[in-house]
């Protein structure tokens, strides 16, 4: 078996550059509604390998479905006091009230378009202040996640954790907060359910190939791929292998 193929990634500015460092095997990852097609490292000529629409294979029947591990609220905490500094100061006050309030309410906040990296009481400055719309208003955006359990009571709490602590947070003067989006889900080291991608596989390639008799042979195309993933639910995704089985009587 070929190791796992590593993805190549450019994230967005908000997150910072050590999250290039991560892979698939360490980082978390934000699950959107539609497939991840990324380019990949091809071991056998160590090049990056872009793939195309054409290329792309559909979304495979088998693949390892499960709940993901946190669930994001975007949010955003905005002030319209006329001064600036002033105005960003009650901002990045309201952001330092989310970060004590969060430590006792299982919630933790975060940065990213792709990987999730934390945003702590080390970092929030950096946050970027952009418009919000109106002259004299900023906002900073963000994630506030919790985790998301096993069963579907521990995932709707989680859910309404969040919401919870959306109206949790004290304003500072003319700085307010609010959901920015939908909820969306984020996976920790989908790299890590490999094996268990392969297995699912395996076992339904031999179910398929005895369908068409004893002597079948089966040709796998694909399955150096990087694990994608989907979003399967409202708190579940799909996590797979693009990949190709081809049947042939023996001999």
């Amino acid at each position: 078996m070929k190791p796992a193929v590593r993805i190549a990634l450019l994230l967005a500015a908000a997150v910072p550059a050590s999250a290039l460092a991560q892979d698939l095997n360490q980082g978390e990852i934000v699950v959107t509604g539609s497939r991840m097609r990324p380019s990949y490292i091809d071991t056998r000529t160590n090049t990056t390998v872009e793939v195309s629409d054409d290329d792309a294979s559909a979304l495979p029947a088998v693949g390892l479905r499960r709940r993901a591990d946190y669930a994001l609220l975007p949010v955003i905490i905005a002030g319209d006091t006329r001064e600036r500094d002033q105005r960003r100061n009650e901002i990045l006050t309201m952001v330092r009230s989310a970060l004590e309030r969060a430590r006792g309410a299982g919630i933790e906040l975060a940065l990213g378009d792709f990987f999730v990296v934390p945003l702590t009481a080390d970092n929030y400055r950096t946050l970027a202040f952009l418009g919000d719309g109106r002259p004299d208003s900023e906002r900073v955006a963000f994630f506030i996640k919790t985790r998301l359990g096993t069963s579907a009571d521990e995932a709707n709490q989680a859910i309404t954790r969040l919401e919870q602590f959306v109206r949790s947070v004290p304003a500072a003067g003319r700085a307010e907060m609010r959901a920015a989006g939908p909820l969306t889900l984020s996976i920790v080291a989908p790299d890590q359910y490999r094996n268990q991608i392969l297995d699912l596989i395996a076992t339904d390639a031999r179910a398929t190939a005895a369908r068409f008799g004893p002597q079948q042979q089966i040709e796998a195309q694909g399955l150096d791929r990087p694990v994608e993933w989907r979003r399967a639910g409202v708190t579940e995704v799909f996590l797979y292998i693009p990949h190709r089985l081809i049947y042939r009587p023996a001999g």
